[in-house]
């Protein structure tokens, strides 16, 4: 089963389309997160769920 990290954040209302586009691309690129889900509420306040793969390394000696 695939385990994944989740985080967070909360763009508040004033942050443009722009400015949350490149937020969340520097996240993907360097950070390996992906978008789980965001949502934008009616005062303009977006909240975006990143995920990324947990990857266990198992000993094998």
């Amino acid at each position: 089963m695939t385990e994944y990290e989740v985080r967070e954040l909360v763009l508040p209302r004033g942050t443009t389309r722009g400015a949350a586009r490149q937020l969340l691309t520097d996240h993907a690129e360097y950070g390996g997160w992906e978008l789980a889900r965001l949502r934008l509420y009616a005062d303009g306040t977006r909240r975006v769920w990143l995920r990324r793969r947990i990857i266990r390394v198992v000993r094998t000696a």
